[in-house]
């Protein structure tokens, strides 16, 4: 068998592993549920001008501020990051950077 395929069946038992509760060497991150209109407070931004800065939508955003609904995927990376380190955020989000 190729060395990919070895790589992806190694990956695939130990995420298995892991949803089974049984001790893995695969590696997890998780992300803690945050208080997504607290960051955007704290960037002294609108509902309109975060969610224009950010590519959502301002109902996905209302929602998520209400937690009827939960960022997924790079959405809640980049709120993890927004959260930790909002000015470096905006520098990078900047037409001057």
């Amino acid at each position: 068998m190729s060395s990919a395929f070895e790589s992806i069946k190694r990956g695939l038992e130990e995420a298995i592993e892991y949803a089974e509760g049984r001790q893995s060497q695969a590696v997890v991150h998780k992300l803690n549920a945050m208080d997504i209109k607290n960051i955007r407070s704290n960037i002294g931004m609108s509902q309109t001008e975060f969610a224009s800065a950010f590519g959502i939508s301002v109902s996905t955003l209302r929602h998520w501020e209400r937690g009827d609904r939960s960022p997924a995927g790079p959405a809640l990376v980049l709120l993890n990051v927004m959260e930790k380190e909002p000015k470096a955020v905006m520098r990078a989000l900047s037409p001057e950077s």
